[in-house]
């Protein structure tokens, strides 16, 4: 499994956090970046990184602002993206049991470190439950193809 990572300011810290876990793991990354504290706009790394799982580059992503929720809003705009924002271990495990998500959204200033690796492991190591799941899933392709030919008249 190879993780895109991405962040803006607000979650460069934890990143680079998880960056450090996913090394103990053994798991593979591509930083997407940014790359320092320095003040940047998030739906530039959240789409550089979920374009990367579209064209299946990376098979999923961990995506990082301050709060999760702009970096999360950014890359659900991506067709095939399914970012899920988690506080909890619970919403990890049931963003890839029954959405399959593919892409974990987290919020540096409002998550402890240590909660934050929990959550990334259970996220990583849960399978999608498929069944009944798969076909509300499909809905949701179909939600994004209905706009994209909308778009492209």
């Amino acid at each position: 499994m190879k993780i895109a990572l991405a962040s803006d300011h607000g979650g460069f810290r934890l990143k680079n956090i998880i960056k450090n876990y996913l090394d103990e793991l053994g798991i593979e990354y591509v930083d997407f970046g940014t790359y320092s504290e320095e003040s940047v706009d998030y739906p530039d790394y959240a789409l550089k990184a979920a374009e990367s799982i579209m064209k299946g580059e990376t098979d999923r992503g961990i995506f990082i602002c301050g709060t999760g929720i702009g970096i999360s809003i950014a890359a659900n705009k991506v067709p095939g993206i399914r970012a899920a924002l988690c506080y909890n271990i619970y919403a990890a495990e049931m963003s890839r049991r029954h959405n399959n998500a593919n892409v974990l959204a987290l919020g540096g200033r409002v998550i402890g470190d240590e909660l934050a690796k929990s959550i990334v492991k259970t996220w990583l190591e849960t399978p999608f439950d498929g069944g009944r799941h798969e076909r509300r899933i499909r809905k949701i392709a179909e939600i994004e193809k209905t706009f994209i030919s909308e778009q492209e008249k």
